[in-house]
């Protein structure tokens, strides 16, 4: 089975050099500027499962596609998915399947538009990663988790193929039943912890130690409300564990759209929270919710973001 990895950044670079590291045939889908990069210093993952190295990783540029891959694994940003759908369009044939590692769900709507619904699996990752300035992957967790089944729930061929060839690899592989809502309970944390310490620029131990502990129920119970009104209540397990992190006393977690603020990067404001409030029961109140401030503040951000930009390239 061939896979075509698009990327190797943080979640590209770490499930696809796994797999590589248990002998599947894995090919990178990079840009010139990262391919320079692991010509010089190989594919580096930095892990509490275990070091890597992988001098010359198999890689091919956009252009250089020769034709269709069984397996797409696509983890972009949001931001860049419409980019993304072109660079790797070459590789899809009347089999390929692609599975997305995004987070939300507007993503799934884009992919099926452009690919059709039959080609495109669920998926989402469990990990906590980043690329250093040197281009290595440096795991920050002991999460490194993948699941991945039919929209529609089951099994089937396909799903039991990728679980063979993921079997054996380096990271917990899950072929699940119920993937749409194993997305669904993900997207609810996951806008929770970006929306809360995006908004209150601090970790969950500091929001916590200032009292905010209702803050961050109020936010994750929102979400979880948002879902259950979209057909996918969270499960009890999911519930109990989200309300229970959001809430560490102590704890240093800071959501990955926290940390690209405080650097001046882009943010997925719209995929991760702007999405999830769109999905909400129609309501008449008068005073905004923590999830529709938190979604404000992200876009006076982006906004001024934008304006800096303009004003230096002036």
């Amino acid at each position: 089975m061939r896979f075509l990895v698009v990327g190797a950044g943080a979640l590209g670079g770490y499930f696809g050099g796994r797999l590589l590291e248990a002998g599947r045939d894995v090919t990178f889908l990079l840009r010139p500027r990262r391919a320079a990069q692991l010509a010089k210093t190989g594919l580096v993952i930095q892990s509490p499962f275990g070091n890597l190295q992988l001098p010359s990783p198999k890689h091919v540029l956009a252009d250089g596609i020769d034709g269709p891959y069984d397996v797409i694994v696509v983890g972009s940003k949001a931001y860049d998915l419409d980019s993304t759908m072109d660079s790797f369009a070459p590789a899809v044939g009347p089999d390929t399947v692609i599975l997305p590692l995004l987070n939300g769900m507007s993503h799934i709507d884009r992919l099926v538009e452009r690919f059709g619904s039959e080609r495109v699996l669920g998926g989402l990752c469990m990990i906590s990663a980043t690329l250093d300035d040197e281009g290595r992957v440096l795991h920050l967790n002991d999460m490194h988790g993948l699941s991945f089944g039919e929209r529609a729930g089951g099994r089937s061929a396909r799903v039991d193929a990728i679980a063979a060839q993921f079997a054996g690899a380096k990271f917990d592989a899950t072929a699940s039943e119920s993937i749409a809502q194993d997305m669904w309970e993900k997207w609810v944390f996951i806008a929770s912890a970006a929306g809360l310490t995006s908004l209150m620029h601090a970790s969950i131990g500091d929001i916590v130690a200032a009292g905010g502990q209702d803050v961050a129920l109020s936010i994750f119970d929102e979400c979880c409300a948002i879902a259950a009104h979209n057909g996918f209540a969270p499960r009890a397990p999911a519930v109990q564990r989200g309300r229970a992190i959001i809430t560490a006393a102590g704890s240093p977690m800071t959501a990955s759209m926290y940390k690209d603020m405080a650097r001046g990067a882009a943010v997925e404001a719209d995929h991760i929270v702007g999405d999830l409030l769109s999905r909400a029961a129609p309501g008449n109140a008068t005073v905004p919710t923590v999830l529709r401030t938190a979604y404000v503040h992200l876009k006076a951000y982006e906004a001024r973001r934008a304006r800096e930009a303009a004003a230096a390239a002036a």
